[in-house]
Protein backbone atom coordinates (compact mmCIF):
# COMPACT_ATOMS: atom_id res chain seq x y z
CA UNK A 1 0.00 0.00 0.00
CA UNK A 2 1.31 3.36 -1.10
CA UNK A 3 1.34 6.30 1.72
CA UNK A 4 0.82 9.18 2.10
CA UNK A 5 -2.88 8.68 0.45
CA UNK A 6 -3.63 12.40 -1.45
CA UNK A 7 -7.12 13.01 -1.89
CA UNK A 8 -6.08 13.46 -5.96
CA UNK A 9 -3.14 12.36 -7.68
CA UNK A 10 -2.49 12.58 -11.87
CA UNK A 11 -1.10 8.74 -13.67
CA UNK A 12 1.48 9.46 -16.14
CA UNK A 13 2.43 6.50 -18.48
CA UNK A 14 5.06 5.47 -20.43
CA UNK A 15 2.56 6.31 -23.65
CA UNK A 16 2.52 9.77 -22.30
CA UNK A 17 5.80 10.18 -21.34
CA UNK A 18 6.56 8.95 -25.31
CA UNK A 19 4.15 11.27 -26.22
CA UNK A 20 5.42 14.20 -24.66
CA UNK A 21 9.54 13.22 -25.88
CA UNK A 22 8.46 12.80 -29.33
CA UNK A 23 6.65 16.59 -29.44
CA UNK A 24 10.04 17.63 -27.80
CA UNK A 25 12.45 16.41 -30.56
CA UNK A 26 9.82 17.81 -32.76
CA UNK A 27 10.10 20.94 -34.65
CA UNK A 28 7.11 22.76 -32.73
CA UNK A 29 7.31 23.45 -28.52
CA UNK A 30 4.64 26.05 -29.12
CA UNK A 31 1.66 26.89 -31.92
CA UNK A 32 2.56 23.72 -34.07
CA UNK A 33 0.74 20.64 -34.75
CA UNK A 34 -0.31 19.13 -31.50
CA UNK A 35 -2.96 22.29 -30.45
CA UNK A 36 -4.62 21.21 -33.51
CA UNK A 37 -5.10 17.59 -32.66
CA UNK A 38 -6.07 17.93 -29.11
CA UNK A 39 -8.51 20.42 -29.60
CA UNK A 40 -10.61 18.09 -32.33
CA UNK A 41 -10.08 15.19 -30.06
CA UNK A 42 -11.75 16.94 -27.04
CA UNK A 43 -14.08 18.43 -29.53
CA UNK A 44 -15.04 15.01 -30.53
CA UNK A 45 -14.95 13.51 -27.08
CA UNK A 46 -17.64 15.92 -25.23
CA UNK A 47 -19.74 16.57 -29.04
CA UNK A 48 -19.19 20.44 -29.58
CA UNK A 49 -18.49 21.96 -32.84
CA UNK A 50 -15.13 24.11 -31.84
CA UNK A 51 -12.75 23.41 -29.36
CA UNK A 52 -9.79 26.27 -28.37
CA UNK A 53 -6.87 24.94 -26.16
CA UNK A 54 -5.60 27.37 -23.46
CA UNK A 55 -3.17 27.66 -20.89
CA UNK A 56 -5.45 27.35 -17.77
CA UNK A 57 -8.96 26.64 -16.98
CA UNK A 58 -9.06 30.15 -15.47
CA UNK A 59 -7.55 31.47 -18.55
CA UNK A 60 -10.18 29.90 -20.43
CA UNK A 61 -13.23 31.54 -18.30
CA UNK A 62 -11.71 34.80 -18.73
CA UNK A 63 -11.24 34.72 -22.36
CA UNK A 64 -15.17 33.32 -22.31
CA UNK A 65 -16.20 36.60 -20.24
CA UNK A 66 -14.07 38.43 -22.96
CA UNK A 67 -15.82 37.38 -25.86
CA UNK A 68 -18.72 37.28 -24.26
CA UNK A 69 -18.70 41.65 -23.71
CA UNK A 70 -18.62 41.45 -19.74
CA UNK A 71 -18.68 44.87 -19.43
CA UNK A 72 -17.52 46.89 -15.59
CA UNK A 73 -21.00 47.09 -14.28
CA UNK A 74 -22.38 43.87 -15.60
CA UNK A 75 -24.18 41.72 -13.36
CA UNK A 76 -23.58 37.90 -13.52
CA UNK A 77 -24.85 34.94 -11.40
CA UNK A 78 -22.49 31.78 -9.83
CA UNK A 79 -22.22 29.29 -6.95
CA UNK A 80 -20.00 29.82 -4.01
CA UNK A 81 -19.08 26.69 -4.05
CA UNK A 82 -16.35 26.38 -6.15
CA UNK A 83 -12.79 27.32 -7.13
CA UNK A 84 -12.70 31.20 -6.70
CA UNK A 85 -11.89 31.69 -10.46
CA UNK A 86 -15.58 30.52 -11.76
CA UNK A 87 -16.53 34.00 -9.88
CA UNK A 88 -13.21 36.05 -10.52
CA UNK A 89 -13.27 35.57 -13.79
CA UNK A 90 -16.07 38.42 -14.05
CA UNK A 91 -14.16 40.46 -12.12
CA UNK A 92 -11.51 40.67 -14.60
CA UNK A 93 -13.96 42.42 -16.75
CA UNK A 94 -14.77 44.96 -14.45
CA UNK A 95 -18.02 42.82 -13.89
CA UNK A 96 -20.04 42.21 -10.68
CA UNK A 97 -20.48 38.84 -9.17
CA UNK A 98 -23.51 38.01 -7.58
CA UNK A 99 -23.74 34.66 -6.00
CA UNK A 100 -26.82 31.65 -5.70
CA UNK A 101 -26.95 29.14 -2.93
CA UNK A 102 -26.93 26.17 -3.49
CA UNK A 103 -29.03 22.90 -3.32
CA UNK A 104 -28.01 20.81 -0.43
CA UNK A 105 -29.37 17.90 -2.36
CA UNK A 106 -26.74 18.29 -5.14
CA UNK A 107 -24.31 20.53 -3.85
CA UNK A 108 -24.94 22.46 -7.58
CA UNK A 109 -26.86 25.79 -7.73
CA UNK A 110 -29.95 25.75 -6.59
CA UNK A 111 -31.59 26.87 -9.74
CA UNK A 112 -34.95 28.47 -7.45
CA UNK A 113 -32.52 30.87 -6.42
CA UNK A 114 -31.63 31.90 -9.74
CA UNK A 115 -34.85 32.36 -10.69
CA UNK A 116 -35.16 34.11 -7.39
CA UNK A 117 -32.95 36.72 -8.16
CA UNK A 118 -33.64 37.17 -11.93
CA UNK A 119 -37.46 37.80 -10.68
CA UNK A 120 -37.16 39.72 -8.44
CA UNK A 121 -35.25 42.28 -10.87
CA UNK A 122 -36.02 44.20 -13.84
CA UNK A 123 -35.42 42.56 -16.83
CA UNK A 124 -31.64 43.09 -18.35
CA UNK A 125 -30.37 43.37 -14.69
CA UNK A 126 -28.37 40.09 -15.16
CA UNK A 127 -26.27 39.62 -18.08
CA UNK A 128 -25.23 35.93 -18.08
CA UNK A 129 -24.95 32.50 -15.86
CA UNK A 130 -22.05 30.24 -14.66
CA UNK A 131 -22.89 27.31 -13.46
CA UNK A 132 -20.29 24.73 -12.60
CA UNK A 133 -20.36 21.02 -12.44
CA UNK A 134 -19.21 20.42 -8.99
CA UNK A 135 -17.36 17.12 -7.87
CA UNK A 136 -18.33 15.88 -11.17
CA UNK A 137 -21.60 16.27 -11.03
CA UNK A 138 -23.81 17.61 -14.26
CA UNK A 139 -25.73 20.46 -14.08
CA UNK A 140 -29.30 20.18 -15.67
CA UNK A 141 -28.43 22.56 -18.14
CA UNK A 142 -31.27 21.80 -20.48
CA UNK A 143 -33.11 23.93 -17.37
CA UNK A 144 -31.00 26.32 -17.16
CA UNK A 145 -31.04 27.13 -20.98
CA UNK A 146 -35.00 27.75 -20.43
CA UNK A 147 -34.20 30.53 -18.06
CA UNK A 148 -31.37 32.34 -19.96
CA UNK A 149 -33.83 32.47 -23.02
CA UNK A 150 -36.50 33.79 -20.87
CA UNK A 151 -34.34 36.42 -19.20
CA UNK A 152 -31.95 37.14 -22.65
CA UNK A 153 -28.87 35.69 -20.37
CA UNK A 154 -25.69 34.00 -22.21
CA UNK A 155 -24.27 30.80 -20.45
CA UNK A 156 -21.31 29.74 -19.26
CA UNK A 157 -20.56 25.80 -18.18
CA UNK A 158 -17.72 25.65 -15.92
CA UNK A 159 -17.07 21.82 -16.73
CA UNK A 160 -13.51 21.22 -15.19
CA UNK A 161 -14.92 18.83 -12.30
CA UNK A 162 -16.71 16.78 -15.65
CA UNK A 163 -15.68 15.96 -18.67
CA UNK A 164 -17.22 12.54 -19.63
CA UNK A 165 -20.06 13.50 -17.33
CA UNK A 166 -23.38 14.02 -18.43
CA UNK A 167 -27.25 15.01 -17.50
CA UNK A 168 -30.39 12.76 -18.79
CA UNK A 169 -33.01 15.96 -20.72
CA UNK A 170 -35.91 16.23 -20.81
CA UNK A 171 -36.20 13.51 -23.80
CA UNK A 172 -34.26 11.12 -22.00
CA UNK A 173 -31.15 12.11 -24.00
CA UNK A 174 -27.66 11.98 -22.21
CA UNK A 175 -26.04 15.37 -22.63
CA UNK A 176 -22.57 15.19 -22.24
CA UNK A 177 -20.84 18.56 -20.17
CA UNK A 178 -19.47 20.99 -22.51
CA UNK A 179 -21.25 19.56 -25.43
CA UNK A 180 -22.60 23.06 -26.82
CA UNK A 181 -26.08 22.44 -27.11
CA UNK A 182 -27.08 24.51 -24.14
CA UNK A 183 -24.51 26.45 -22.65
CA UNK A 184 -23.05 29.31 -24.90
CA UNK A 185 -19.41 28.13 -24.02
CA UNK A 186 -18.00 25.35 -22.06
CA UNK A 187 -14.67 25.64 -19.87
CA UNK A 188 -12.09 22.06 -18.58
CA UNK A 189 -9.24 22.26 -16.92
CA UNK A 190 -5.93 19.69 -17.19
CA UNK A 191 -4.36 20.39 -13.42
CA UNK A 192 -2.95 17.27 -12.60
CA UNK A 193 -5.81 16.11 -9.67
CA UNK A 194 -8.32 16.46 -12.57
CA UNK A 195 -9.22 13.50 -15.37
CA UNK A 196 -6.84 14.64 -17.98
CA UNK A 197 -3.69 16.07 -17.05
CA UNK A 198 -1.03 18.12 -18.82
CA UNK A 199 0.77 19.98 -16.36
CA UNK A 200 -1.08 23.37 -16.57
CA UNK A 201 -3.87 23.93 -19.10
CA UNK A 202 -7.73 24.08 -19.89
CA UNK A 203 -9.97 23.81 -22.82
CA UNK A 204 -13.03 25.69 -24.55
CA UNK A 205 -15.87 24.30 -26.25
CA UNK A 206 -18.52 25.57 -27.74
CA UNK A 207 -21.10 25.57 -31.00
CA UNK A 208 -20.52 28.90 -32.09
CA UNK A 209 -18.42 29.69 -34.48
CA UNK A 210 -18.36 33.44 -34.04
CA UNK A 211 -17.43 33.30 -30.34
CA UNK A 212 -15.16 30.54 -31.54
CA UNK A 213 -13.08 33.00 -33.55
CA UNK A 214 -13.05 35.16 -31.12
CA UNK A 215 -11.66 32.83 -28.43
CA UNK A 216 -8.73 32.05 -31.14
CA UNK A 217 -8.06 35.87 -31.55
CA UNK A 218 -8.28 36.91 -28.04
CA UNK A 219 -6.29 33.47 -26.90
CA UNK A 220 -3.40 35.03 -29.34
CA UNK A 221 -3.02 39.07 -27.99
CA UNK A 222 -5.77 39.99 -30.22
CA UNK A 223 -3.22 40.11 -33.09
CA UNK A 224 -5.25 38.69 -37.03
CA UNK A 225 -3.13 37.10 -39.37
CA UNK A 226 -5.54 36.35 -41.92
CA UNK A 227 -5.72 38.64 -45.10
CA UNK A 228 -8.90 39.04 -45.25
CA UNK A 229 -10.02 39.83 -42.00
CA UNK A 230 -7.72 42.66 -42.17
CA UNK A 231 -9.09 46.64 -40.96
CA UNK A 232 -6.35 48.22 -42.95
CA UNK A 233 -7.04 48.31 -46.34
CA UNK A 234 -3.94 47.93 -48.78
CA UNK A 235 -4.32 52.19 -49.11
CA UNK A 236 -4.19 52.74 -45.73
CA UNK A 237 -1.38 50.45 -44.96
CA UNK A 238 1.48 52.97 -44.81
CA UNK A 239 3.35 51.48 -47.68
CA UNK A 240 3.10 47.57 -46.36
CA UNK A 241 1.25 46.53 -49.35
CA UNK A 242 3.66 44.74 -52.63
CA UNK A 243 2.34 44.16 -55.64
CA UNK A 244 2.33 40.42 -57.37
CA UNK A 245 0.90 39.11 -60.06
CA UNK A 246 -0.51 42.48 -60.32
CA UNK A 247 -2.54 42.29 -57.49
CA UNK A 248 -1.98 44.32 -54.29
CA UNK A 249 -1.37 42.56 -51.34
CA UNK A 250 -0.20 41.80 -47.98
CA UNK A 251 3.41 40.88 -47.29
CA UNK A 252 3.53 37.46 -45.04
CA UNK A 253 5.23 39.33 -42.53
CA UNK A 254 2.23 41.55 -41.82
CA UNK A 255 -0.49 41.46 -39.11
CA UNK A 256 -2.67 43.59 -36.99
CA UNK A 257 -3.22 43.74 -33.22
CA UNK A 258 -7.68 44.74 -33.52
CA UNK A 259 -7.88 44.55 -29.72
CA UNK A 260 -6.82 43.90 -26.35
CA UNK A 261 -5.59 39.87 -26.15
CA UNK A 262 -3.52 37.90 -23.96
CA UNK A 263 -1.11 34.54 -24.05
CA UNK A 264 -3.10 32.13 -23.18
CA UNK A 265 -1.77 29.38 -25.64
CA UNK A 266 -1.23 25.78 -24.65
CA UNK A 267 2.20 24.94 -25.62
CA UNK A 268 2.92 21.95 -27.85
CA UNK A 269 4.00 19.21 -25.07
CA UNK A 270 1.25 20.00 -22.90
CA UNK A 271 -1.26 18.93 -25.66
CA UNK A 272 0.84 16.10 -26.35
CA UNK A 273 0.23 14.94 -22.84
CA UNK A 274 -3.36 15.93 -22.97
CA UNK A 275 -3.72 13.91 -25.82
CA UNK A 276 -2.46 10.75 -25.01
CA UNK A 277 -4.59 11.17 -21.66
CA UNK A 278 -7.68 11.58 -22.82
CA UNK A 279 -7.13 7.97 -24.76
CA UNK A 280 -8.10 6.85 -21.71
CA UNK A 281 -10.33 8.71 -20.24
CA UNK A 282 -13.25 6.61 -20.16
CA UNK A 283 -11.57 3.74 -18.48
CA UNK A 284 -10.46 6.77 -15.70
CA UNK A 285 -14.09 7.84 -15.72
CA UNK A 286 -15.61 3.86 -15.25
CA UNK A 287 -12.66 3.39 -12.37
CA UNK A 288 -13.95 6.77 -10.73
CA UNK A 289 -17.54 5.49 -10.98
CA UNK A 290 -16.49 1.91 -9.14
CA UNK A 291 -14.84 4.16 -6.15
CA UNK A 292 -17.88 6.14 -5.40
CA UNK A 293 -19.95 2.99 -5.53
CA UNK A 294 -17.28 1.72 -3.04
CA UNK A 295 -17.83 4.44 -0.49
CA UNK A 296 -21.37 4.71 -1.01
CA UNK A 297 -22.01 1.47 0.20
CA UNK A 298 -19.21 1.97 3.12
CA UNK A 299 -21.31 5.16 4.30
CA UNK A 300 -24.65 4.35 3.64
CA UNK A 301 -26.65 4.71 6.46
CA UNK A 302 -24.40 5.35 8.94
CA UNK A 303 -25.38 8.01 11.66
CA UNK A 304 -22.16 9.74 11.10
CA UNK A 305 -22.62 10.99 7.99
CA UNK A 306 -25.00 13.80 7.03
CA UNK A 307 -24.49 13.41 3.45
CA UNK A 308 -22.19 12.02 0.38
CA UNK A 309 -21.83 12.26 -3.40
CA UNK A 310 -23.54 9.14 -3.95
CA UNK A 311 -23.61 7.00 -6.84
CA UNK A 312 -25.60 9.68 -9.08
CA UNK A 313 -26.05 8.62 -13.59
CA UNK A 314 -23.41 10.81 -14.88
CA UNK A 315 -21.76 11.66 -12.27
CA UNK A 316 -17.79 12.06 -13.04
CA UNK A 317 -16.39 11.97 -9.36
CA UNK A 318 -13.67 14.50 -9.65
CA UNK A 319 -14.47 14.48 -5.97
CA UNK A 320 -16.24 12.10 -4.03
CA UNK A 321 -18.11 14.49 -0.80
CA UNK A 322 -19.09 13.26 2.86
CA UNK A 323 -20.75 15.68 5.53
CA UNK A 324 -20.16 14.71 8.75
CA UNK A 325 -20.02 15.84 12.70
CA UNK A 326 -16.40 17.06 13.69
CA UNK A 327 -15.18 17.49 10.14
CA UNK A 328 -12.14 19.11 11.55
CA UNK A 329 -11.51 16.40 14.08
CA UNK A 330 -11.49 13.77 10.87
CA UNK A 331 -9.61 16.23 9.09
CA UNK A 332 -6.66 15.99 11.36
CA UNK A 333 -7.25 12.37 12.45
CA UNK A 334 -6.73 11.21 8.60
CA UNK A 335 -3.86 13.29 7.95
CA UNK A 336 -2.07 11.68 11.44
CA UNK A 337 -2.59 8.66 9.09
CA UNK A 338 -1.11 9.88 6.20
CA UNK A 339 -4.54 9.97 4.39
CA UNK A 340 -4.68 14.01 3.20
CA UNK A 341 -8.08 14.28 2.32
CA UNK A 342 -8.96 17.69 1.45
CA UNK A 343 -11.83 20.60 1.28
CA UNK A 344 -14.24 21.89 -1.10
CA UNK A 345 -14.69 24.80 -1.35
CA UNK A 346 -14.74 27.50 1.29
CA UNK A 347 -18.03 29.61 -0.14
CA UNK A 348 -16.57 32.59 -2.22
CA UNK A 349 -18.28 35.06 -0.80
CA UNK A 350 -16.80 34.34 2.36
CA UNK A 351 -13.37 34.80 1.03
CA UNK A 352 -11.84 38.10 2.19
CA UNK A 353 -11.51 40.01 -1.16
CA UNK A 354 -15.58 39.32 -1.42
CA UNK A 355 -16.25 40.26 1.64
CA UNK A 356 -14.61 43.53 1.17
CA UNK A 357 -17.59 43.37 -1.73
CA UNK A 358 -20.22 43.42 0.84
CA UNK A 359 -20.67 39.67 1.29
CA UNK A 360 -21.16 38.02 4.42
CA UNK A 361 -21.86 35.09 7.14
CA UNK A 362 -25.74 34.01 6.38
CA UNK A 363 -25.69 35.49 3.01
CA UNK A 364 -25.38 31.92 1.83
CA UNK A 365 -27.09 29.72 4.51
CA UNK A 366 -26.86 26.60 2.71
CA UNK A 367 -23.66 26.99 0.85
CA UNK A 368 -22.61 28.00 4.48
CA UNK A 369 -23.91 24.93 6.35
CA UNK A 370 -21.85 22.43 3.39
CA UNK A 371 -18.77 24.24 4.15
CA UNK A 372 -19.07 23.53 7.97
CA UNK A 373 -19.05 19.92 6.97
CA UNK A 374 -18.33 18.85 4.35
CA UNK A 375 -14.93 16.39 3.42
CA UNK A 376 -13.18 15.21 0.32
CA UNK A 377 -12.43 11.93 0.11
CA UNK A 378 -8.85 10.42 -2.21
CA UNK A 379 -10.52 10.08 -5.66
CA UNK A 380 -8.17 8.87 -8.87
CA UNK A 381 -8.23 5.90 -10.92
CA UNK A 382 -4.80 4.19 -9.75
CA UNK A 383 -6.14 4.83 -5.59
CA UNK A 384 -5.82 0.72 -5.10
CA UNK A 385 -7.98 -1.46 -3.24
CA UNK A 386 -6.26 -1.33 -0.01
CA UNK A 387 -5.58 2.14 0.48
CA UNK A 388 -9.15 2.84 -0.10
CA UNK A 389 -10.23 -0.03 2.39
CA UNK A 390 -7.92 1.83 4.73
CA UNK A 391 -9.15 5.14 3.79
CA UNK A 392 -12.66 4.29 4.88
CA UNK A 393 -11.29 1.90 8.02
CA UNK A 394 -10.10 4.85 9.30
CA UNK A 395 -13.16 6.94 9.09
CA UNK A 396 -14.75 4.89 11.03
CA UNK A 397 -12.19 4.07 13.20
CA UNK A 398 -12.77 8.05 14.09
CA UNK A 399 -16.63 7.62 14.79
CA UNK A 400 -15.84 4.17 16.81
CA UNK A 401 -17.95 2.09 14.44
Amino acid sequence: MNIPIPYGRQNITEEDIEAVVSTLKSDYLTQGPRIAEFEEAFASYVGSEYAVAVSSGTAALHLCTMALNVKPGDKVITTPITFAASANCVRYCGGEVVFADIDPETYLMDINKVKQLLESSPKGTYKGIIPVDFAGRAVNLEEFRQLAEKFDLWIIEDACHAPGGYFIDSKEQKQLCGNGKFADLAIFSFHPVKHIASGEGGMITTNDKELYEKLLQLRTHGIVKDESKYKNSPEFANGTTVRSSGVETYPGWYMEMQELGYNYRLTDFQAALGNSQLKRANVGLETRRALAEKYQEAFKNKEFVKGQSGVIEGHAYHLYVIEVEDRLGLYNYLRGNKVFAQIHYIPCHLMPYYRDLGWKENDMPEAEKYYRHCISLPMYPTLQVEEQDFVIAKIKEFFDE
